[in-house]
Protein backbone atom coordinates (compact mmCIF):
# COMPACT_ATOMS: atom_id res chain seq x y z
CA UNK A 1 0.00 0.00 0.00
CA UNK A 2 2.81 2.13 0.84
CA UNK A 3 4.78 1.34 -2.01
CA UNK A 4 1.35 2.65 -4.72
CA UNK A 5 0.51 5.63 -2.85
CA UNK A 6 4.28 6.63 -3.21
CA UNK A 7 3.81 6.48 -6.59
CA UNK A 8 0.19 8.25 -7.18
CA UNK A 9 1.34 10.97 -4.79
CA UNK A 10 5.23 10.96 -7.57
CA UNK A 11 2.25 10.96 -10.56
CA UNK A 12 0.52 13.43 -9.80
CA UNK A 13 3.53 15.63 -9.11
CA UNK A 14 4.18 15.29 -12.59
CA UNK A 15 0.77 15.97 -13.54
CA UNK A 16 0.57 19.28 -11.68
CA UNK A 17 4.26 20.26 -12.19
CA UNK A 18 4.60 23.59 -14.54
CA UNK A 19 7.86 23.83 -16.39
CA UNK A 20 10.18 21.68 -14.96
CA UNK A 21 12.08 19.42 -17.74
CA UNK A 22 11.64 15.27 -16.89
CA UNK A 23 14.86 14.65 -17.87
CA UNK A 24 16.18 10.95 -18.87
CA UNK A 25 18.06 9.99 -16.01
CA UNK A 26 21.15 7.22 -16.31
CA UNK A 27 22.64 5.39 -13.21
CA UNK A 28 25.85 3.80 -13.93
CA UNK A 29 27.36 1.76 -12.00
CA UNK A 30 30.35 -0.29 -11.28
CA UNK A 31 31.00 -3.25 -9.16
CA UNK A 32 33.75 -2.76 -6.56
CA UNK A 33 35.49 0.21 -7.91
CA UNK A 34 37.42 1.89 -5.57
CA UNK A 35 37.12 5.79 -4.78
CA UNK A 36 40.60 6.82 -6.12
CA UNK A 37 40.72 4.69 -9.19
CA UNK A 38 39.78 7.69 -11.39
CA UNK A 39 41.92 9.54 -13.72
CA UNK A 40 40.77 12.76 -11.88
CA UNK A 41 42.03 11.42 -8.52
CA UNK A 42 45.24 11.79 -9.74
CA UNK A 43 46.62 9.12 -7.21
CA UNK A 44 46.31 5.89 -10.19
CA UNK A 45 47.98 6.15 -13.46
CA UNK A 46 44.22 4.84 -15.01
CA UNK A 47 42.89 6.46 -18.21
CA UNK A 48 39.91 7.41 -17.72
CA UNK A 49 38.52 10.01 -20.11
CA UNK A 50 34.64 9.52 -20.29
CA UNK A 51 34.56 9.68 -16.55
CA UNK A 52 36.94 12.78 -16.20
CA UNK A 53 34.26 14.30 -18.86
CA UNK A 54 31.58 13.42 -16.61
CA UNK A 55 33.39 14.79 -12.96
CA UNK A 56 34.83 18.21 -15.27
CA UNK A 57 31.38 18.93 -16.27
CA UNK A 58 29.29 18.04 -13.00
CA UNK A 59 29.95 17.18 -9.67
CA UNK A 60 32.61 14.88 -7.89
CA UNK A 61 32.04 13.80 -4.33
CA UNK A 62 35.40 13.01 -2.85
CA UNK A 63 34.07 11.59 0.02
CA UNK A 64 32.00 9.12 -1.07
CA UNK A 65 31.48 5.86 0.48
CA UNK A 66 29.20 2.99 0.74
CA UNK A 67 27.51 2.38 4.34
CA UNK A 68 28.39 -1.52 4.06
CA UNK A 69 30.71 -2.41 1.93
CA UNK A 70 29.81 -5.31 0.19
CA UNK A 71 27.00 -6.21 -2.69
CA UNK A 72 24.25 -6.51 -1.30
CA UNK A 73 23.68 -4.07 1.77
CA UNK A 74 25.22 -1.37 -0.98
CA UNK A 75 22.02 -2.64 -3.32
CA UNK A 76 19.66 -2.19 -0.85
CA UNK A 77 20.41 1.53 0.21
CA UNK A 78 20.32 2.38 -3.59
CA UNK A 79 17.46 0.69 -3.75
CA UNK A 80 15.82 2.33 -0.58
CA UNK A 81 17.57 5.21 -0.08
CA UNK A 82 17.96 4.01 3.68
CA UNK A 83 20.52 4.14 5.90
CA UNK A 84 22.03 0.93 7.27
CA UNK A 85 19.94 0.24 10.38
CA UNK A 86 16.67 1.02 8.13
CA UNK A 87 17.09 -0.97 5.10
CA UNK A 88 17.86 -3.70 7.29
CA UNK A 89 20.98 -5.40 5.94
CA UNK A 90 24.06 -4.61 8.35
CA UNK A 91 26.05 -7.47 6.15
CA UNK A 92 25.88 -9.68 2.92
CA UNK A 93 22.82 -11.36 2.87
CA UNK A 94 19.70 -11.61 0.72
CA UNK A 95 17.94 -8.20 -0.57
CA UNK A 96 14.46 -8.25 0.71
CA UNK A 97 11.71 -9.08 -1.72
CA UNK A 98 10.44 -6.24 -1.76
CA UNK A 99 10.54 -2.91 0.44
CA UNK A 100 8.29 0.06 0.83
CA UNK A 101 9.54 2.01 -1.08
CA UNK A 102 11.99 1.26 -4.60
CA UNK A 103 13.87 3.41 -6.68
CA UNK A 104 12.18 1.71 -9.97
CA UNK A 105 8.79 1.65 -8.73
CA UNK A 106 8.70 5.39 -7.74
CA UNK A 107 9.94 5.91 -11.41
CA UNK A 108 7.93 3.30 -13.35
CA UNK A 109 4.69 5.04 -11.32
CA UNK A 110 6.03 8.45 -12.20
CA UNK A 111 5.75 8.14 -16.04
CA UNK A 112 9.78 6.88 -16.13
CA UNK A 113 9.85 3.73 -18.70
CA UNK A 114 12.40 1.67 -16.25
CA UNK A 115 15.06 -0.78 -18.03
CA UNK A 116 18.01 -2.39 -16.33
CA UNK A 117 21.22 -3.44 -17.36
CA UNK A 118 23.86 -6.04 -16.28
CA UNK A 119 24.08 -6.68 -12.33
CA UNK A 120 21.00 -6.16 -10.08
CA UNK A 121 21.80 -9.24 -7.41
CA UNK A 122 18.24 -9.39 -6.30
CA UNK A 123 16.65 -13.27 -5.11
CA UNK A 124 15.06 -14.31 -6.55
CA UNK A 125 17.28 -13.29 -9.26
CA UNK A 126 14.64 -12.60 -12.05
CA UNK A 127 12.79 -10.19 -9.15
CA UNK A 128 12.53 -6.65 -10.58
CA UNK A 129 11.86 -4.09 -7.58
CA UNK A 130 10.21 -2.45 -10.27
CA UNK A 131 12.17 -2.38 -13.09
CA UNK A 132 9.68 -2.78 -16.17
CA UNK A 133 12.38 -4.52 -17.69
CA UNK A 134 15.40 -6.17 -17.33
CA UNK A 135 18.90 -7.63 -18.46
CA UNK A 136 20.96 -9.51 -16.73
CA UNK A 137 24.70 -10.53 -16.21
CA UNK A 138 25.08 -11.90 -12.56
CA UNK A 139 28.91 -12.50 -12.31
CA UNK A 140 28.09 -16.37 -13.11
CA UNK A 141 26.15 -16.53 -10.23
CA UNK A 142 23.22 -19.20 -10.52
CA UNK A 143 20.57 -19.01 -7.22
CA UNK A 144 17.95 -21.50 -8.79
CA UNK A 145 18.68 -24.69 -10.66
CA UNK A 146 16.60 -23.21 -13.95
CA UNK A 147 18.27 -19.61 -13.97
CA UNK A 148 20.61 -18.65 -17.13
CA UNK A 149 21.53 -14.91 -17.08
CA UNK A 150 20.79 -12.93 -20.16
CA UNK A 151 24.50 -12.72 -20.82
CA UNK A 152 24.98 -16.41 -20.56
CA UNK A 153 22.00 -17.00 -22.85
CA UNK A 154 23.62 -14.22 -25.40
CA UNK A 155 26.93 -15.79 -25.00
CA UNK A 156 25.69 -19.67 -25.60
CA UNK A 157 24.02 -18.74 -29.09
CA UNK A 158 26.86 -15.89 -30.06
CA UNK A 159 29.53 -18.84 -29.14
CA UNK A 160 28.08 -21.85 -28.73
CA UNK A 161 31.44 -24.28 -28.56
CA UNK A 162 32.97 -21.55 -25.93
CA UNK A 163 33.62 -21.47 -22.74
CA UNK A 164 32.60 -18.43 -20.98
CA UNK A 165 34.99 -18.98 -18.29
CA UNK A 166 38.15 -20.00 -20.23
CA UNK A 167 40.08 -17.61 -18.91
CA UNK A 168 40.34 -19.42 -15.64
CA UNK A 169 40.25 -16.88 -12.86
CA UNK A 170 38.03 -17.30 -10.19
CA UNK A 171 34.92 -13.99 -9.29
CA UNK A 172 36.87 -13.58 -5.91
CA UNK A 173 40.65 -14.30 -7.03
CA UNK A 174 43.53 -12.06 -7.12
CA UNK A 175 45.00 -13.57 -9.69
CA UNK A 176 44.98 -11.41 -13.30
CA UNK A 177 45.54 -12.22 -16.50
CA UNK A 178 44.18 -11.04 -20.08
CA UNK A 179 40.70 -12.51 -21.57
CA UNK A 180 41.38 -15.45 -23.70
CA UNK A 181 37.96 -14.82 -25.90
CA UNK A 182 37.75 -12.28 -28.70
CA UNK A 183 36.91 -9.15 -26.29
CA UNK A 184 33.50 -8.53 -28.09
CA UNK A 185 32.29 -11.90 -25.87
CA UNK A 186 33.75 -9.95 -22.55
CA UNK A 187 30.81 -8.89 -20.08
CA UNK A 188 31.81 -5.62 -19.80
CA UNK A 189 31.54 -5.45 -23.64
CA UNK A 190 28.51 -7.04 -23.46
CA UNK A 191 26.62 -4.98 -21.01
CA UNK A 192 28.32 -2.01 -22.97
CA UNK A 193 26.40 -3.18 -26.15
CA UNK A 194 22.88 -3.45 -24.54
CA UNK A 195 22.98 0.06 -23.41
CA UNK A 196 23.84 1.52 -26.31
CA UNK A 197 21.27 -1.04 -28.40
CA UNK A 198 18.96 0.50 -25.98
CA UNK A 199 19.78 4.01 -26.71
CA UNK A 200 19.31 3.48 -30.30
CA UNK A 201 15.97 2.04 -30.31
CA UNK A 202 14.94 4.50 -27.70
CA UNK A 203 11.47 5.92 -29.77
CA UNK A 204 9.06 6.55 -26.42
CA UNK A 205 7.48 9.98 -25.41
CA UNK A 206 8.02 9.21 -21.29
CA UNK A 207 11.53 9.74 -20.45
CA UNK A 208 13.52 6.85 -19.08
CA UNK A 209 15.24 5.86 -16.21
CA UNK A 210 17.98 3.18 -17.44
CA UNK A 211 20.93 1.80 -15.17
CA UNK A 212 23.70 0.32 -16.44
CA UNK A 213 25.40 -2.05 -14.13
CA UNK A 214 29.06 -3.07 -14.95
CA UNK A 215 30.27 -6.23 -13.52
CA UNK A 216 33.69 -5.38 -13.58
CA UNK A 217 36.59 -3.95 -12.05
CA UNK A 218 35.38 -6.70 -9.47
CA UNK A 219 37.37 -10.01 -9.93
CA UNK A 220 38.02 -12.06 -12.48
CA UNK A 221 40.56 -9.39 -12.73
CA UNK A 222 40.63 -10.36 -17.37
CA UNK A 223 40.80 -6.83 -19.03
CA UNK A 224 41.30 -7.33 -22.98
CA UNK A 225 45.47 -8.16 -23.47
CA UNK A 226 45.42 -4.59 -25.47
CA UNK A 227 44.88 -2.73 -22.86
CA UNK A 228 46.28 -5.21 -19.72
CA UNK A 229 49.83 -4.79 -22.19
CA UNK A 230 49.81 -0.53 -21.50
CA UNK A 231 49.61 -0.71 -17.97
CA UNK A 232 52.27 -3.41 -17.99
CA UNK A 233 54.70 -0.38 -18.70
CA UNK A 234 53.06 1.84 -16.11
CA UNK A 235 54.46 2.14 -12.68
CA UNK A 236 51.43 1.29 -9.75
CA UNK A 237 51.22 2.63 -6.52
CA UNK A 238 52.41 -0.20 -3.72
CA UNK A 239 49.77 -1.37 -1.44
CA UNK A 240 49.79 0.38 1.97
CA UNK A 241 51.48 -1.37 4.85
CA UNK A 242 51.29 -0.43 8.48
CA UNK A 243 52.46 -1.19 11.78
CA UNK A 244 48.95 -2.18 13.23
CA UNK A 245 48.63 -3.70 9.46
CA UNK A 246 51.45 -5.59 9.65
CA UNK A 247 50.79 -6.93 13.54
CA UNK A 248 47.64 -7.92 12.71
CA UNK A 249 47.46 -9.64 8.79
CA UNK A 250 51.28 -10.03 7.56
CA UNK A 251 52.07 -13.17 9.04
CA UNK A 252 49.37 -14.69 6.95
CA UNK A 253 51.20 -15.83 3.68
CA UNK A 254 49.43 -18.24 1.61
CA UNK A 255 50.39 -17.64 -2.04
CA UNK A 256 48.62 -20.68 -2.97
CA UNK A 257 45.06 -19.40 -1.82
CA UNK A 258 43.90 -17.29 -4.75
CA UNK A 259 41.12 -16.32 -2.52
CA UNK A 260 42.04 -15.48 0.84
CA UNK A 261 40.64 -12.12 2.24
CA UNK A 262 43.93 -11.70 4.23
CA UNK A 263 46.81 -12.77 2.38
CA UNK A 264 50.37 -10.93 3.47
CA UNK A 265 51.38 -11.59 -0.97
CA UNK A 266 54.28 -10.36 -2.79
CA UNK A 267 54.34 -6.97 -4.10
CA UNK A 268 54.38 -8.11 -7.53
CA UNK A 269 51.32 -10.40 -7.42
CA UNK A 270 49.55 -6.92 -5.72
CA UNK A 271 50.62 -4.74 -8.74
CA UNK A 272 50.18 -7.25 -11.43
CA UNK A 273 46.31 -7.49 -9.65
CA UNK A 274 46.25 -3.59 -9.57
CA UNK A 275 47.49 -3.36 -13.39
CA UNK A 276 44.49 -5.47 -14.72
CA UNK A 277 42.20 -3.72 -12.25
CA UNK A 278 43.06 -0.51 -13.79
CA UNK A 279 42.63 -2.60 -17.04
CA UNK A 280 39.21 -3.47 -16.63
CA UNK A 281 38.34 0.11 -15.49
CA UNK A 282 39.55 1.86 -18.52
CA UNK A 283 37.61 -1.14 -20.41
CA UNK A 284 34.15 0.05 -18.51
CA UNK A 285 34.99 3.99 -19.47
CA UNK A 286 35.66 3.28 -22.86
CA UNK A 287 31.94 1.46 -22.85
CA UNK A 288 30.55 4.84 -21.22
CA UNK A 289 31.90 6.31 -23.91
CA UNK A 290 29.99 4.62 -26.45
CA UNK A 291 26.88 5.18 -24.64
CA UNK A 292 27.41 9.20 -24.48
CA UNK A 293 28.05 9.12 -28.51
CA UNK A 294 25.09 6.76 -28.38
CA UNK A 295 22.96 9.47 -27.04
CA UNK A 296 24.51 12.73 -28.88
CA UNK A 297 23.71 10.58 -32.04
CA UNK A 298 20.01 10.77 -30.90
CA UNK A 299 20.36 14.47 -29.63
CA UNK A 300 19.71 13.26 -26.28
CA UNK A 301 22.60 13.96 -24.65
CA UNK A 302 21.27 17.54 -23.49
CA UNK A 303 17.91 16.38 -22.14
CA UNK A 304 20.13 13.61 -19.62
CA UNK A 305 21.54 13.52 -15.60
CA UNK A 306 23.73 10.60 -15.32
CA UNK A 307 25.03 9.48 -12.24
CA UNK A 308 28.17 7.47 -11.97
CA UNK A 309 28.89 5.83 -8.47
CA UNK A 310 29.28 1.61 -7.68
CA UNK A 311 28.85 -0.40 -4.80
CA UNK A 312 31.54 -0.63 -2.50
CA UNK A 313 35.67 -0.79 -3.02
CA UNK A 314 38.51 -2.95 -3.47
CA UNK A 315 41.26 -3.26 -0.76
CA UNK A 316 43.52 -4.62 -3.36
CA UNK A 317 46.28 -5.52 -1.04
CA UNK A 318 46.33 -2.61 0.96
CA UNK A 319 46.70 -3.51 4.56
CA UNK A 320 47.42 -7.34 3.41
CA UNK A 321 43.65 -6.95 2.68
CA UNK A 322 41.53 -7.87 -0.62
CA UNK A 323 37.89 -7.52 -2.13
CA UNK A 324 35.77 -5.66 0.64
CA UNK A 325 33.53 -5.46 4.13
CA UNK A 326 36.25 -3.06 6.11
CA UNK A 327 36.26 0.42 7.28
CA UNK A 328 38.99 1.18 5.20
CA UNK A 329 39.30 3.48 2.36
CA UNK A 330 40.19 0.93 -0.43
CA UNK A 331 37.00 -0.67 0.93
CA UNK A 332 34.77 1.42 1.34
CA UNK A 333 34.98 4.55 -0.35
CA UNK A 334 33.30 4.53 -3.91
CA UNK A 335 33.40 7.17 -6.53
CA UNK A 336 30.69 9.24 -7.21
CA UNK A 337 29.49 11.88 -9.73
CA UNK A 338 26.55 13.86 -11.18
CA UNK A 339 26.35 15.65 -14.52
CA UNK A 340 23.79 16.51 -16.89
CA UNK A 341 22.60 18.11 -20.44
CA UNK A 342 22.13 21.23 -21.03
CA UNK A 343 18.33 21.30 -20.88
CA UNK A 344 17.74 18.57 -18.19
CA UNK A 345 17.77 20.59 -14.86
CA UNK A 346 16.46 23.86 -16.68
CA UNK A 347 17.07 26.74 -13.43
CA UNK A 348 17.89 24.41 -10.77
CA UNK A 349 21.48 23.57 -12.76
CA UNK A 350 24.20 23.44 -9.89
CA UNK A 351 27.30 25.22 -11.05
CA UNK A 352 29.59 22.32 -13.28
CA UNK A 353 32.70 21.54 -12.14
CA UNK A 354 32.09 21.44 -8.12
CA UNK A 355 34.46 18.72 -6.22
CA UNK A 356 32.52 18.36 -3.00
CA UNK A 357 33.79 17.83 0.15
CA UNK A 358 30.65 16.18 2.10
CA UNK A 359 30.30 12.55 3.20
CA UNK A 360 27.78 11.18 0.93
CA UNK A 361 26.40 7.74 0.30
CA UNK A 362 24.46 5.23 -1.69
CA UNK A 363 21.14 6.27 0.15
CA UNK A 364 21.66 9.75 -1.21
CA UNK A 365 21.57 8.21 -5.12
CA UNK A 366 17.57 8.02 -5.20
CA UNK A 367 16.74 11.50 -3.40
CA UNK A 368 19.24 12.87 -5.65
CA UNK A 369 17.28 11.35 -8.71
CA UNK A 370 13.97 12.38 -7.65
CA UNK A 371 15.27 15.69 -7.89
CA UNK A 372 16.50 15.52 -10.77
CA UNK A 373 13.15 14.33 -12.22
CA UNK A 374 11.58 17.24 -9.69
CA UNK A 375 9.31 14.32 -7.74
CA UNK A 376 8.50 14.41 -4.18
CA UNK A 377 10.86 12.33 -1.92
CA UNK A 378 9.15 9.94 0.42
CA UNK A 379 9.24 10.47 3.74
CA UNK A 380 10.95 6.70 4.80
CA UNK A 381 13.94 8.43 2.74
CA UNK A 382 17.21 8.50 5.09
CA UNK A 383 19.26 10.08 2.36
CA UNK A 384 19.05 13.72 0.42
CA UNK A 385 19.85 15.27 -2.90
CA UNK A 386 23.51 15.64 -3.46
CA UNK A 387 22.07 18.31 -6.24
CA UNK A 388 21.01 20.60 -3.19
CA UNK A 389 25.08 20.06 -1.99
CA UNK A 390 26.43 21.35 -5.64
CA UNK A 391 23.80 24.74 -5.47
CA UNK A 392 24.82 25.81 -2.51
CA UNK A 393 22.94 23.90 -0.01
CA UNK A 394 24.23 24.20 3.71
CA UNK A 395 22.46 21.47 5.66
CA UNK A 396 24.22 18.33 5.33
CA UNK A 397 25.09 15.53 7.58
CA UNK A 398 27.86 16.24 10.03
CA UNK A 399 29.39 12.67 9.73
CA UNK A 400 28.68 9.15 7.91
CA UNK A 401 28.30 5.82 9.47
CA UNK A 402 30.03 2.93 8.21
CA UNK A 403 29.65 -0.87 9.68
CA UNK A 404 29.74 -4.33 8.57
CA UNK A 405 28.77 -7.57 10.46
CA UNK A 406 30.84 -10.67 10.05
CA UNK A 407 32.34 -11.48 6.79
CA UNK A 408 35.20 -13.77 6.03
CA UNK A 409 36.76 -14.39 9.79
CA UNK A 410 34.72 -13.61 13.02
CA UNK A 411 36.48 -10.95 14.55
CA UNK A 412 35.53 -8.63 11.05
CA UNK A 413 33.13 -6.93 12.33
CA UNK A 414 32.83 -3.16 12.66
CA UNK A 415 31.23 0.21 13.03
CA UNK A 416 32.83 3.45 11.96
CA UNK A 417 31.95 7.11 11.11
CA UNK A 418 33.55 9.98 9.12
CA UNK A 419 33.21 13.30 8.21
CA UNK A 420 35.81 13.49 5.78
CA UNK A 421 38.97 14.32 7.31
CA UNK A 422 38.35 12.35 10.39
CA UNK A 423 37.97 8.26 10.43
CA UNK A 424 36.62 6.36 13.56
CA UNK A 425 36.44 2.67 13.41
CA UNK A 426 35.08 0.50 16.66
CA UNK A 427 35.61 -3.27 16.37
CA UNK A 428 33.53 -4.43 17.78
CA UNK A 429 34.13 -7.77 19.49
CA UNK A 430 37.32 -6.84 21.31
CA UNK A 431 36.35 -2.83 21.96
CA UNK A 432 40.04 -1.98 19.80
CA UNK A 433 39.80 1.71 18.65
CA UNK A 434 41.04 3.17 15.49
CA UNK A 435 41.46 6.85 14.13
CA UNK A 436 42.71 8.18 11.10
CA UNK A 437 43.44 11.57 9.56
CA UNK A 438 42.19 10.98 6.14
CA UNK A 439 43.59 14.59 4.90
CA UNK A 440 47.06 13.88 6.48
CA UNK A 441 46.93 9.81 5.57
CA UNK A 442 44.59 9.07 2.84
CA UNK A 443 46.07 5.64 3.05
CA UNK A 444 45.11 5.09 6.49
CA UNK A 445 49.08 4.29 7.92
CA UNK A 446 49.03 5.98 10.87
CA UNK A 447 46.70 4.93 13.53
CA UNK A 448 46.10 8.02 16.18
CA UNK A 449 43.96 6.09 18.79
CA UNK A 450 47.03 5.62 20.80
CA UNK A 451 48.41 8.95 20.65
CA UNK A 452 48.11 10.93 23.57
CA UNK A 453 47.57 13.78 21.32
CA UNK A 454 44.78 12.56 19.83
CA UNK A 455 43.13 11.60 23.20
CA UNK A 456 40.75 14.41 23.59
CA UNK A 457 39.79 13.58 19.82
CA UNK A 458 39.46 10.04 20.09
CA UNK A 459 36.67 11.02 22.97
CA UNK A 460 34.57 12.97 21.08
CA UNK A 461 34.49 10.63 18.12
CA UNK A 462 33.26 7.93 20.67
CA UNK A 463 31.18 10.05 21.83
CA UNK A 464 29.61 10.61 18.29
CA UNK A 465 29.77 6.61 17.68
CA UNK A 466 27.57 6.46 21.07
CA UNK A 467 25.18 9.07 19.98
CA UNK A 468 24.73 7.14 16.32
CA UNK A 469 24.03 4.05 18.07
CA UNK A 470 22.03 4.80 20.98
CA UNK A 471 18.91 4.09 19.28
CA UNK A 472 19.75 0.91 18.98
CA UNK A 473 19.49 -0.36 22.66
CA UNK A 474 21.36 -1.41 24.91
CA UNK A 475 23.79 -4.28 23.30
CA UNK A 476 25.00 -1.52 21.21
CA UNK A 477 26.23 1.33 23.80
CA UNK A 478 27.37 1.29 27.27
CA UNK A 479 25.93 2.91 30.66
CA UNK A 480 28.11 6.18 29.97
CA UNK A 481 27.65 6.42 26.08
CA UNK A 482 30.43 4.37 24.67
CA UNK A 483 29.74 1.68 22.26
CA UNK A 484 29.57 -1.35 23.88
CA UNK A 485 31.50 -4.46 23.31
CA UNK A 486 29.41 -7.13 21.55
CA UNK A 487 29.39 -10.96 21.63
CA UNK A 488 27.68 -11.85 18.70
CA UNK A 489 26.94 -10.31 15.29
CA UNK A 490 23.48 -9.26 14.08
CA UNK A 491 23.16 -9.66 10.60
CA UNK A 492 19.27 -7.98 10.14
CA UNK A 493 18.50 -5.46 12.02
CA UNK A 494 14.32 -4.74 12.49
CA UNK A 495 14.02 -2.79 9.79
CA UNK A 496 14.98 -5.65 7.60
CA UNK A 497 11.13 -6.76 5.85
CA UNK A 498 10.25 -10.20 7.25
Amino acid sequence: MAAVLCSLIAALALATQEGPPRPNLILVMTDQHRGDVLGVEGTWPVRTPNLDRLAREGLRFEHAYASVPSCTPSRAALLTGRAPWNHGLLGYSRIPTRYPTELPRLFSGAGWTTHAIGKNHFFPQRSTHGWQTVELDESGRVESDDFVSDYRQWFARRAPDADPDATGIGFNDHRAGAYVLPEALHPTSWTGDRAVAFVQDWHGEAPFLLKVSFARPHSPYDPPARLLEHYTEVEMPAAARADWSDDQFGSIVDEADFTAARNNLPQAAVIAARRAYCANVEFIDEQIGRLLAALEARDELDDCVILFTSDHGDMLGDHHLWRKTYAYEGSARIPMLVWWGEDALGEEAPERGQVLPQPVELRDVLPTLLDAAGLPCPEDVDGASMLDLGRGGTSWRPWLDLEHATCYWPGNVWTALTDGRWKYVFHAFDGTEQLFDLDADPREERDLARDPDHATLLALWRAHMGEHLAERGENWVTQDGSPAVRTGTILHSPGYPR
